[in-house]
């Protein structure tokens, strides 16, 4: 019998993990335009030759905005499972878990025009 807290435990623990962000990226389209922006700014943070200090900014930002849609998502799909007909908290519940999403990507589009608004203006 295999050890299941040994390497290959640990492999499969990542498998997990990127089939969680596959499954983000195929039932959301949002994750798409978020998808989207991240390869915009991480473009245009080569290209602008932004600071690691901004860069650290950015990854703060983008790992944000990743993070809450997948928590929304999470929180997406157990709320249809244990609520498949409508509810008026469960759909509240949804509501908050988009809002948090909103609440991250609009703190991440302040991060970003923090950090790129002087490079386009020079």
């Amino acid at each position: 019998m295999e050890n299941k807290s040994g390497f290959s435990a640990r492999i499969l623990s990542f498998k997990y993990a990127i089939n969680g962000v596959w499954i983000t990226l195929k039932s959301q389209k949002n994750a798409w335009i978020h998808l989207l922006i991240t390869v915009m700014v991480v473009v245009a943070g080569f290209y602008f030759g932004i600071t690691s200090r901004e860069w650290c900014w950015i990854v703060l930002a983008i790992s944000s905005v990743w993070t809450a849609e997948a928590l929304n998502t999470a929180f997406e799909f157990l709320t249809d499972v244990a609520s498949p007909e409508f509810h008026p908290l469960a759909a509240k519940g949804k509501d908050v878990s988009a809002g948090a999403v909103l609440i991250s990507a609009i703190g991440a589009a302040i991060i970003g025009f923090i950090i790129f608004i002087p490079y386009l203006l020079h």
